[in-house]
Order: C-alpha cells, then structure tokens, then sequence
C-alpha cells in the first residue's frame, strides 16, 4: 500500500538521522490496529514510574512471556514509546511486558535495576492472567535496557530478594547493551558513583553457569556503545558454557537493532525474526526440561 510505502522511507530517513521522536510516532502509528490486545497501566510498586503494559497475543494461553526493557540512558524514555515492540512479539505469540522504571535524576543506580527486579516479579506472579507461562521469561532490552535485562538475567540474588524465581528467566535477548559499562560522561558518573564500582553494575562480572542461553545483537558501526560490549560479554559466557549466539550486523547503528522491530523499518534488519527464533527455541527446550 502507498502509505506503507511512504512510512517506511520516513522510518528509514529519521531513525538514521536520529529525529527520535518522530521515529517514534511513525513506529508506533503502524501498530494502532493488529493482531494483538493491550492492557495498560498496571502497577508493580507505589511509585508513579513503576507502571507496565502488557501486549497479549490473540487467545493467549500458557505462552512465552517477554519482558522488554527500553533505553535511554537512564535519564529518558517511557513504556508507551516502545508499542511497536510490544506489538511485534505479540503477533508472533508472546505475551509481552513493557516496564517504565526510575531514571536520573530521580534516582541512581542501583535503583533503577531494583525497579526491574520488582517488574519481573509482578510479571512472574501475574502472567497467567494474561494467558503467558510465568515459568517461560525471556528478558530483552535496547541500549541501557541491555544493560538491565542483562543484570536481571545474571544477577540471581537481586531477583530473589524482589521475590522472583531467578530460574524461571531462561533467556536473554540483548541489543546494543553496555555488558561492560565503563562510565564515560559527567552525567555517567554521576549516575554509576561511590560506594558502587564496576564490580556492582557491570553485567559481565555476574555471569556464572547458571545463566540463562543469550542472544546479543549489535550493529559493527554503532558509535553510541561500542560493539566490543557484546564481544566481550559473548567471551565471558562462552568460559562459562553458557549458549549464546551473536548476530552483528553490518554497518547498522544503535538504533537500528531496535528500528528493526517497528513495521515501517522492519526491512533494515533481521531482529524480529531472528528474535523470535531464538525465544521459540529457549521456551521450547525449557518447556521440554520441565515436564
């Protein structure tokens, strides 16, 4: 159709020019009518940020959950942004949470990934409600969502004193993460600061044997974090037997590993499907272990 046509020339034009909030709303705007329901505004803590939204596939039931987990450099960004993410893995039959959580300045780390322990834990509790399997999660974020999906997947303890299963998370999809963040801006250092070291939020430091099976994606010419992140914790869970498998994409950028998921610039890279693979996979063979 012609205005499908011209979305995705738009979509292209201002997720490469980095025009974020216009990219946003052409995103999202293609996914106001799907395969898909949304359920809203539901609260996992007090706090006005501590709010999600659940996409549910048509007639779900027992399904794979996804839990996503969006960027912005701890300082922005907003659950409803990302529909076009929610949208996409829906219609591929996940149901799938989308988090806010609190930022700078209204808090430091490690506030922020505590957050996220207590959205995994409401999600874990609840996700029957909403037709999923709370014994199926995949945790996947975008840029400093990377990096908290990451933590949340590596870091057992945080999840059990939020009172979740840490075993019940049998896979990570990361995208464009900071695994081996090393702050390097006046506001970076103030976010990550005494008393914590690169020893408490560096994801890479808590991988052990028991981390779940990963998929990192990154772009080779992405210049917000550097593709050596995902080099680096790939080594670090290959030493650990864990599975994991890359997808690098040639020169794509931060953005695109996101982009890819929204219908009007799902042409510029394969993460939907290959995405989606890879949940299929882990979900199966942990539904498999389990019976």
């Amino acid at each position: 159709m012609k205005w499908i046509a011209i979305l995705t020339v738009a979509s292209v034009v201002v997720f490469a020019s980095g025009c974020t909030s216009v990219a946003f709303l052409i995103a999202n705007t293609a996914t106001l009518t799907g395969r898909y329901d949304r359920s809203t505004d539901h609260s996992y803590g007090p706090e006005s940020r501590q709010k999600l939204d659940v996409y549910l596939p048509k007639d779900a039931k027992d399904r794979p959950v996804v839990v996503f987990f969006y960027g912005g450099s701890w300082t922005e960004g907003s659950r409803g942004l990302y529909r076009f993410v929610g949208a996409a893995l829906a219609e591929r039959g996940f149901v799938t949470v989308v988090p806010d959580y609190r930022l700078y300045p209204q808090v430091k780390f490690p506030i922020f990934v505590d957050d996220g322990a207590l959205a995994v834990a409401w999600v874990q509790k609840h996700a029957r409600e909403f037709g999923g399997d709370p014994q199926r999660i995949v945790l996947m974020g975008h840029s400093a969502g990377g990096h908290e999906a990451a933590f949340l997947a590596y870091d057992r303890p945080l999840l059990q004193k939020a009172g979740a299963r840490p075993e019940w998370i049998v896979g990570l999809v990361g995208l464009s993460g900071p695994y081996a963040l090393e702050p390097n801006s006046k506001i970076l250092n103030t976010i990550f600061a005494n008393p914590y070291t690169e020893a408490d939020w560096q994801p890479v430091r808590f991988v052990t044997s028991q981390a779940p099976p990963t998929l990192l994606v990154h772009g080779t010419t992405d210049d917000v974090v550097s593709i050596k992140h995902a080099e680096k914790l790939r080594d670090v869970l290959q030493a650990n037997h864990v599975r994991v498998e890359t997808q690098f994409y040639p020169g794509k950028s931060h953005a695109d590993t996101v982009a890819g998921f929204s219908i009007p610039a799902r042409g510029r890279t394969p993460v939907l499907d290959q995405s989606a693979t890879f949940i299929e996979s882990v979900t199966t063979t942990s539904q498999q272990l389990a019976r």
